[in-house]
């Protein structure tokens, strides 16, 4: 009984937990449950859904990236630089900026994964700390310190526009959950993601050619952490070189509260997804309640060490009872 209850909760766990939220921020607060506000939620929660699912295949491999918050930043102020101060009449054109700065963010990433498998830093953690700095610290360089504003309609409609009253940015997060999700179940990269980190030796000694995945792991948080960056700056409708301070830590968060284990092996598209829905529904809920943006940060804190911490007492649990059938 009580393992038929673990892996209820530990598969519905989030989902019952978004429900309650909601459920009592609708008693609350009568403005919470109108059309507009869960629209603008979904709209708020967008570029931490991206980054969240950035930060998703690293930490299903173990591992961590921290560099997704500047990389965001960096990529958002290159792609300003090209479309607006660039002056070359083809990196002008939205679509080539675009396209040009989701492979920097991607070849970011890259870099990433070689400093980890070439290099043979101890840890990820190592890698995208530095990765972090790098980043921010070019964003400052291209910029001068300063926003690159005007940029063209086509980058704005991806970060503000609404398609039948329904946000761009939210259909853009569906359409990049779905591929993911595919990923992830459906094909043999997922499989190898999934085995790194229940066991990288076992899975390296079962074939798996784990600098490879590594690689291509970070290869795709960068490519996200860029394209977070295009929707941020449509959005906002500039480039500026302190964009996504921090919010590494929001979208880490996310995947942890949505199921993704920081032990590596554990975790799923739709869980991270729901982890970012529970932390943008709840920040819109204290906003509207008028609590203190300073104790919005102290709960949202508390809701992350609760979160790891019934992940270790899961653990623990199947820990135990793994040795009590042996």
């Amino acid at each position: 009984m009580n393992s038929r209850i673990s892996d209820f909760l530990r598969k519905f766990g989030s989902l019952i937990g978004l429900l309650l939220l909601c459920g009592i921020l609708s008693v609350w607060s009568d403005k919470f449950r109108t059309i507009p506000n869960l629209l603008n939620i979904l709209r708020q929660s967008s570029i931490t859904a991206i980054l969240a699912l950035a930060v998703l295949l690293p930490i299903l491999t173990g591992g961590i990236d921290l560099s997704v918050g500047s990389i965001q930043g960096f990529t958002m102020c290159f792609m300003a630089y090209l479309v607006v101060r660039s002056g070359i009449p083809v990196l002008s054109f939205s679509v080539v900026g675009i396209l040009l700065t989701l492979l920097v963010g991607a070849g970011m990433g890259f870099a990433n994964g070689l400093l980890l498998t070439k290099l043979k830093l101890p840890h990820p953690f190592i890698s995208t700390l530095g990765m972090l700095n790098i980043a921010r610290g070019l964003a400052l360089i291209i910029t001068d310190g300063m926003p690159i504003s005007g940029l063209p309609p086509a980058v704005r409609w991806l970060g503000s526009a609404d398609v039948h009253g329904f946000p761009v940015c939210a259909l853009l997060v569906i359409a990049v959950c779905a591929v993911y999700y595919g990923i992830l179940n459906h094909t043999p990269f997922g499989r190898y993601v999934y085995s790194i980190g229940g066991s990288r030796e076992a899975a390296r000694l079962s074939g798996v050619n784990v600098d490879r995945v590594m690689n291509l792991v970070f290869v795709s948080a960068g490519f996200l952490s860029a394209l977070a960056g295009v929707v941020l700056a449509g959005r906002v409708n500039s480039g500026y070189p302190l964009a996504g301070l921090g919010s590494e830590l929001d979208a880490i968060a996310g995947a942890v509260i949505g199921g993704a284990s920081l032990f590596g092996g554990e975790g799923t598209v739709i869980g991270t997804m729901i982890g970012v829905l529970i932390m943008g529904v709840l920040r819109n809920g204290l906003n509207l309640l008028n609590v203190s943006s300073f104790w919005q940060q102290v709960i949202i804190g508390a809701v992350v060490v609760l979160a790891v911490w019934v992940d270790v007492l899961r653990r623990s649990a199947e820990y135990k009872a793994a040795a009590k059938r042996m």
